[in-house]
């Protein structure tokens, strides 16, 4: 799972960089040809560049907006992830220890058992040397 997120972002990344290198070189086209149009002609094509401004900005925003949804959704799944794994490691650890207080139960029986049989052979041994 990380390595095909971590695989799919720099190519994201990339594409993004583009997209905001392309705005920038655009947008000083624009500005450029508004200077030297504003001097000769005052409302030379005006709506176009508006236009032609507005699609640009949808494209690099577009592309921005894909990426945050799509690092949303990554992290929602690695959330998913995180809780089921949390929950296996709890149910484990609750296994574990009920495994363990089982075994030191049967070995408290063990100890007791042993130490009556040695109460009966000190008792029987005790009675043998009388």
């Amino acid at each position: 799972m990380m390595n095909a997120i971590n695989a799919e972002r720099p190519e994201s990344i990339a594409e993004a960089t583009q997209a905001a290198a392309d705005f920038e070189g655009e947008l000083r086209e624009i500005i450029r040809g508004r200077d030297v149009t504003f001097l000769r002609a005052p409302m030379a094509k005006p709506m176009g560049d508006a236009n032609n401004l507005n699609s640009l900005i949808q494209r690099v925003a577009g592309t921005s907006t894909a990426e945050i949804d799509n690092l949303i959704r990554e992290l929602q799944e690695m959330r998913d992830f995180l809780q089921r794994e949390g929950e296996r490691v709890q149910r484990e650890i609750a296994g574990y220890a009920r495994v363990s207080q089982d075994a030191r139960a049967q070995m408290e029986s063990v100890g007791e058992r042993i130490a009556e049989w040695r109460s009966a052979m000190q008792a029987a041994s005790a009675l043998t040397h009388d």
